[in-house]
């Protein structure tokens, strides 16, 4: 059984300290197999691990395993990952080869601190034809809905279902079985997470959206930074939702389970959604 050669633990996102979501990033998986991985994102027990598992030159190929399985695309470590290579090599431009396809990373130094986005493969979204299971499972119904915010589904390297919620005493308030909910996940083809939404204001550019993202694996039930999510509800703004592109929307994240997140998402025309924050160490 290999050793992973240099695991770095960083939180991706924070938004004040003690905030962000934890990632695992291993620059040099060259040496490692599928089950060594897998072992490691286990053992480690973050959402979320990143391997760069081949490399030429800034084009770097990059897996992301869960605790309990392979997903196509992590935002959160693909964030964590471009601070770290960053910090070891110098800001710059990358290409991450991803099962779900070639995503444009970048990083630049701002007088020491890193700050790192990507723009998402193409995305894309559909109707939401059966919410009926979804919605019971969180225990709302159909006068709990934000009717600015139809229900559908949107892609951005994983396909997230999208709940908007009018009241934020709901959006605080809704609790969910979590071994049903992944059961659901599973049946639905939802490898990442389960996104309910709220917003107080406008939904309109500039708009602050508060947002959970339901992730039940292992010893986690919620996501503390989603940044795939992010670029899916980008997207999910620009086709559902009747804002004109381009604009820009922040997503506050994480203050449900103690880990307060800040996502910024700009949403072009057409293409794919850029997600930024930052990475910083995880004091372990």
């Amino acid at each position: 059984m290999t050793e992973a050669p240099g695991i770095l633990h960083l939180l991706a996102f924070a938004a004040e300290p003690g905030g962000g979501n934890p990632a695992g990033v291993v620059l040099d998986a060259t040496a490692l197999v599928e089950a060594d991985m897998r072992r490691i994102a286990t053992d480690l027990g973050y959402p979320e691990t990143a391997y760069v598992v081949a490399r030429h030159g800034r084009r770097l190929r990059v897996r992301y395993f869960s605790p309990e399985a392979e997903v196509p695309f992590c935002g959160h470590a693909t964030i964590a990952t471009a601070v770290a290579l960053a910090e070891a090599e110098g800001p710059g431009e990358f290409v991450f080869e991803t099962v779900a396809g070639d995503v444009a990373v970048s990083a630049v130094d701002d007088d020491g601190r890193v700050t790192a986005g990507f723009t998402s493969v193409e995305p894309a979204v559909r109707d939401f034809p059966d919410a009926a299971p979804l919605l019971a499972l969180l225990g709302l119904g159909a006068d709990d809905l934000d009717p600015r915010m139809p229900l559908a589904e949107a892609f951005a390297g994983n396909w997230h279902p999208v709940v908007a919620v009018r009241s934020l005493d709901v959006f605080d308030g809704f609790g969910f079985d979590p071994v049903a909910m992944r059961a659901l996940m599973r049946e639905r083809g939802w490898p990442g997470t389960v996104t309910v939404v709220h917003v107080p204001g406008a939904v309109a550019d500039g708009a602050v959206v508060e947002v959970r993202n339901l992730f039940p694996v292992g010893d986690i039930t919620e996501d503390p930074a989603t940044g795939s999510a992010a670029a899916a509800l980008g997207a999910y703004l620009r086709e559902r939702a009747g804002l004109a592109a381009p604009f820009h929307v922040t997503v506050r994240q994480g203050r449900h389970i103690g880990r307060p997140s800040i996502l910024e998402v700009d949403v072009p025309e057409a293409g794919g959604i850029r997600v930024s924050g930052t990475a910083v160490p995880l004091a372990r």
